[in-house]
């Protein structure tokens, strides 16, 4: 399975930066020992190794080889690929640019790389049809995409609408092979018109597409702006207390070994 990370923007909600917005550090990270940054895109790409992905494809500008240069070929045992956008034109535009990687019977997830989200698994508990969208609930919908339900079914997408109707939107979403190509023919056939997934959502639903939503997101944050940025190392923090109280709070563990074992010293 492929993860396809949009990763051309410019960012200019958080510039001025000194490199790619999708490698802004949030949060910090332990290995062997020693506590480094972390970079917002890992997020994404950790949740999409655990969604099954072993393949990462990202989408980026010419002007951004200092992604290429923080992830190389391989992260956590996944292979990762890039594709050049010349031009930011669009969520649309750049997914179906990974079709020259993604294999004619491999299915896609697809995450926006500047958002942090919990829990982390939640892309596990989309089904493998030919679109569905990890819910997420948020206080202003209006800024995003919000996805209109009847009952688990995609009814519209109400693309950054000031007054929407549900306060749902998508965080990520999982496309089948056969989905993939049904929505990239569907882009080429209204002439690449569409920027944002949610319009050409709409089109599919119309013409008979079917998409499901799956509420299984927690919390979501747009990390694209100063208060986002803030609100994410707020969360960040308060998920890592809340993992510390909880390993304090448990219980120590007997260790109970077979009688048959201690005798003869196995287990030792």
């Amino acid at each position: 399975m492929w993860g396809i990370i949009p990763a051309a923007g410019r960012g200019s909600r958080i510039q001025p930066l000194a490199f790619s917005k999708e490698l802004l550090p949030v949060g910090s990270r332990t290995e062997d020992g020693v506590e480094r940054p972390c970079a917002v895109s890992e997020y994404l790409v950790e949740r999409m190794i655990l969604g099954g992905a072993n393949k990462i494809c990202f989408v980026i500008s010419p002007g951004k080889s200092d992604i290429l240069g923080y992830f190389g070929d391989c992260y956590g045992g996944a292979q990762i690929a890039y594709v050049i956008q010349p031009n930011a034109e669009g969520l649309c535009d750049a997914i179906f640019r990974a079709g020259c990687v993604v294999g004619d019977t491999e299915p896609v997830l697809v995450g926006l790389p500047d958002t942090i989200w919990f829990p982390e698994d939640a892309l596990n508990a989309l089904p493998d049809v030919s679109l569905s969208f990890l819910l997420f609930p948020v206080e202003h919908p209006e800024f995003f995409d919000a996805i209109v339900l009847e009952g688990d079914e995609v009814r519209e997408i109400q693309v950054k609408q000031k007054v929407p109707a549900s306060h749902w939107i998508w965080g990520a979403f999982r496309m089948s092979a056969s989905g993939f190509r049904e929505l990239n023919t569907l882009w080429e056939i209204r002439g690449r018109s569409d920027e944002f997934f949610g319009t050409l959502v709409n089109s599919y639903l119309g013409k008979g597409g079917t998409a499901i939503g799956v509420k299984a997101g927690e919390s979501y944050v747009d990390v694209g702006t100063l208060h986002g940025y803030r609100t994410a190392m707020t969360l960040l923090l308060s998920r890592q207390d809340a993992r510390a109280t909880r390993v304090l709070r448990t219980p120590p563990q007997t260790s109970v070994v077979p009688e048959a074992m201690a005798s003869s010293g196995a287990g030792r």
